[in-house]
């Protein structure tokens, strides 16, 4: 089973700085893409940005030049460094992860349990 660990949540005054990491567990093939959803109680979830296993990267607006997603292949971890945060960005953020388990099966999407991040003086 393809597990999917969050951590790195908190809370932070408006202009500081958090990185959120998440290590996926299990067994695969590989992992093609790794990014970032957010979420705001009663809304539906955000795009953040993602990251492919080569490298490219892609960002939602409100993310560019503040929030920058990096990963580790070998050690099968997403990062997401998050600077000069707002109130607005106070959201649960999860993790997810397109694993592919063998390399004949097509990927599937995979979740994280979400973690809070509070953006408030």
């Amino acid at each position: 089973q393809v597990q999917l660990v969050e951590s790195g949540g908190g809370l932070v005054q408006p202009g500081g700085s958090l990185r959120l990491s998440c290590v996926v567990s299990g067994k695969f093939y590989n992992l093609p893409t790794m990014g970032w959803y957010r979420q705001v109680p009663g809304n539906q979830p955000e795009f953040v940005a993602a990251m492919a296993s080569g490298g490219g990267s892609n960002y939602h607006d409100s993310a560019k030049g503040r929030f920058s997603i990096s990963r580790d292949n070998a050690k099968n971890t997403v990062y997401l460094q998050m600077n000069s945060l707002k109130p607005e960005d106070t959201t649960v953020n999860y993790c997810y992860v397109n694993v592919r388990k063998n390399a004949s099966r097509p990927s599937e999407d995979y979740w994280g349990q979400g973690t809070q991040v509070t953006v408030s003086s």
